[in-house]
């Protein structure tokens, strides 16, 4: 009988995860492992680019690549799962609740949208979190060319100054412009909790940040925090009021609920701390990975950030220590000791610096091109090619 490695969850990671262990199994000449990805669909959502326009064309399919690997596909929604028994129940397409039995189960949930307790939060404010979510941010985009020309219309406020918040902020000012037109006087603000720019980067890159900012007329308000969302706008804790028709949150991001159902340590972001191979330590058949892992990159220090760029890499490990757990093979210790940042400044261009002390190397333009050909063609799905695939799902290979 067959050995089953599920791996709930179709993103980054999770695809990656998929196509790793039927690499293993192949290298291997083995017939022995059932591999199978439980999703809501077959999928991958290209999530770091939702803060661009036409988000409902930014999914890839990956019917063609699993069935090419002999990947199974299951559609559903997990929500529950019992390490004890080694099952995870999840919901059908028609509704229906249905048992999926594991050997190995992969974790590639990925994450969610934190949102706090803020008057009016839920009720008025938009995200771009998921694709959904995305989707009705871009249509309420839309909605607005057909309200009249006043300063709420025309402002947007972006709560939290991140990643995901700098890069929707600096392309606000085009698309804002492509649907108002070049002489409507529109505004950005960023509302910042921390006392600077960019707090969490190098100084080389909060002052490109901060030049980009201002160049492009995008608006900080630093050591703030919002207090009150409503239709009309913002209040701020300090009590400055925005006017503004769209307020859109993201400011931070924590592992999706089902890693609550598994015994083990969490940071504060809810991921589950796992060891070198990616297991949880109190229960070794179940691997997490992506968003849902806490792992260390390096013997320095660093940790896994919740990037693509840190997800593909801990799907492609987690898919083959799984296998190898199974096939009897040596596995692998995960290991990112390279990373880099790329970060979008809409019409201004691009930064990308390297290392973990982000020494700026390429800005503007040059940078430009380089977003665009990481968020455009390297962190899309292999080709539907047995050896292209595999190759690209070598863990030890280098990915950036």
């Amino acid at each position: 009988m067959k050995k089953h490695i599920l791996i709930v969850g179709s993103g980054f990671s999770g695809m990656w995860a998929a196509v790793s262990a039927a690499r293993l199994a192949e290298l291997n000449e083995s017939s022995y492992l059932r591999i199978s990805v439980l999703a809501p669909q077959p999928e991958l959502r290209v999530r770091p680019r939702f803060y661009e326009e036409k988000v409902a064309g930014l999914v890839a399919p990956l019917t063609d690549l699993f069935a090419e690997l002999d990947i199974e596909y299951i559609q559903g929604s997990a929500e529950r799962i019992d390490t004890k028994e080694k099952a995870v129940w999840y919901r059908d397409s028609h509704g229906n609740t249905t048992l999926a039995t594991y050997d190995r189960l992969v974790l590639a949930t990925g994450s969610q949208s934190k949102r706090p307790a803020v008057a009016g939060l839920s009720e008025f404010a938009f995200d771009i979190d998921q694709l959904e979510s995305a989707q009705v941010f871009e249509k309420h985009l839309d909605a607005l060319v057909h309200q009249p020309s006043t300063p709420a219309r025309n402002t947007v406020v972006v709560c939290g100054g991140g990643f995901t918040g700098i890069e929707l902020a600096t392309e606000l000012p085009t698309r804002l412009r492509a649907r108002f037109g070049e002489d409507t006087q529109t505004k950005v603000i960023v509302v910042e909790r921390g006392p600077v720019i960019g707090g969490r980067y190098s100084e080389a890159l909060r002052d490109v940040i901060a030049n980009a900012s201002e160049e492009l007329g995008v608006e900080w308000r630093l050591n703030s925090e919002i207090e009150a969302v409503d239709a009309q706008g913002v209040t701020l804790k300090n009590g400055e009021r925005i006017e503004s028709s769209t307020v859109v949150w993201t400011a931070g991001v924590e592992a999706h609920p089902l890693t609550t159902q598994i015994d083990g340590e969490r940071d504060a972001q809810a991921r589950l701390r796992v060891n070198e191979l990616l297991q949880i330590p109190a229960h070794p058949d179940v691997f997490a990975t992506g968003d849902t892992a806490h792992a260390k990159t390096d013997d320095v220090g660093n940790t896994a950030l919740m990037t693509c760029q840190h997800a593909i890499q801990l799907g492609k490990f987690a898919g083959h220590n799984a296998a190898a757990s199974l096939l009897n093979v040596e596995p692998y210790p995960y290991r990112q000791v390279n990373y880099v940042t790329c970060l979008d400044l809409g019409a201004w261009g691009a930064v990308y610096t390297e290392g973990w002390e982000q020494e700026v190397k390429l800005v503007r333009e040059e940078a430009k091109k380089l977003k665009i050909a990481i968020t455009n063609e390297l962190i899309y799905p292999p080709a539907a090619d047995r050896a292209v695939a595999f190759a690209a799902a070598d863990p030890l290979a280098k990915f950036v």
